[in-house]
């Protein structure tokens, strides 16, 4: 978190004010790349049954495969923003705060 005595507002205000849109770009992104996997994964539940219902091996159906691709995929998403902030944002607000 930034603290207000980090930043000189008169000098970097364009500079934070890019940097703050670009993360919301990647956040906003990332949403909705998560709530187009989740929705689709429920819509499927909710309308393709006998599809999802289908035995890809034995104890394992469509459905049990595509919900833990869910899960895993949220985490690979959060590893996406960890490793963007890690090498965009963090070093970016360094740059402003000194």
């Amino acid at each position: 978190m930034l603290s207000p005595d980090k930043i000189d507002l008169r000098d970097d205000v364009s500079e934070f004010e890019a940097i703050s849109r670009n993360k919301s770009r990647v956040a906003i992104s990332l949403s909705a790349v998560m709530i187009a996997m989740y929705f689709g994964f429920m819509s499927m539940f909710a309308f393709a049954k006998p599809l999802m219902g289908t035995i890809l091996a034995p104890g394992l159906s469509l459905c049990i495969l595509l919900g833990a691709s869910v899960i895993v995929g949220s985490f690979l998403l959060c590893l996406v923003y960890v490793v963007w902030a890690n090498r965009f944002y963090d070093p970016a607000v360094r740059r402003i705060t000194g």
